[in-house]
């Protein structure tokens, strides 16, 4: 994965000054907090677009999808048209949790063909310490007319999942303790594939919600096997951190492959073996 991955504060303040801006996406979302519009229309970047996670960003949930599936792909076009999305315009996509929620938006465009999709680095925290203005009021894009073409990024099945568990490295982007199965809150069973390695995503990134710089990022993942693995699988609870992984993977120079249905598809599975404790295994 060669294309630029994030974009800085000041990159896009001068973006939006220019003669052709961006298209800006606000994919407000946290686990357990459904007000993400509300967030958005009390305060976002001028002329940012809101994004819903769960209706735009996701296909229904079931049991073998997992609680966040890929979306069709008509609906995933039809969505993207109404952010306004066409005509060769970039794409800035942040939110206001360090990007762990908009790079699910960062990895869906980049799959399904758009070439110049970038996370906003330090996301809308980082907008807000610059002393940048905020708009309010629920924004009302331009449609485009993108055409999207799946296949950009790779992604793969539980079974693809085990095998990379075995024969390549497959890492576990949840926190440490749902990892270790001491915890599960909103998934069937507590555990890990066997043979997956913890990486939890909030390591990706410094105190200021910015990415950690690349080398730093690449001796993390070298220390888990990382430049030594022939392929690299990403997953987490439903397949929205992992894509936050996938973005950091790249920054430090490693390809990755994305298990969209993730813990939540494979504990679904009664057949799916359920690993516990710190170690891959």
């Amino acid at each position: 994965m060669s294309a630029r991955v994030t974009t800085t504060v000041a990159e896009l303040r001068e973006l939006l000054a220019s003669g052709q801006p961006p298209v800006v996406l606000d994919v407000r979302w946290a686990l357990g907090d459904p007000h993400g519009r509300d967030h958005y229309t009390a305060g976002h970047i001028p002329g940012a677009v809101y994004v819903d996670l769960d209706r735009e960003l996701a296909g229904p949930p079931s049991p073998e999808g997992g609680r966040h599936p890929l979306p069709d792909l008509v609906d995933l076009q039809a969505a993207a048209r109404s952010w306004g999305l066409g005509g060769g315009r970039p794409v800035v996509v942040h939110d206001d949790l360090g990007n762990t929620a908009a790079a699910r938006a960062w990895w869906l465009l980049r799959w399904a063909g758009v070439p110049e999709v970038t996370l906003l680095d330090g996301a809308l925290g980082a907008w807000r310490a610059a002393g940048l203005p905020l708009e309010s009021g629920p924004g009302a894009p331009e449609p485009g007319d993108v055409v999207l073409r799946p296949g950009g990024l790779p992604a793969t099945d539980a079974d693809g999942a085990a095998r990379l568990a075995v024969a390549g490295l497959l890492l576990d982007a949840r926190a440490g303790e749902r990892y270790r199965g001491e915890q599960e809150p909103v998934d069937p069973r507590a555990g890990h594939i066997p043979g997956a390695v913890s990486a939890p995503t909030g390591e990706n990134l410094a105190a200021d919600g910015t990415f950690l710089p690349p080398e730093v990022l690449r001796k993390r993942f070298e220390d888990r096997g990382a430049g030594d693995a022939a392929e690299i699988g990403v997953y987490c609870g439903s397949g929205v951190t992992a894509a936050h992984q996938i973005a950091a993977l790249a920054i430090a120079g490693f390809d990755a492959t994305l298990f969209p249905g993730s813990w939540s598809a494979w504990s679904a599975d009664p057949d799916r073996p359920a690993a516990t404790g710190s170690l891959p295994s």
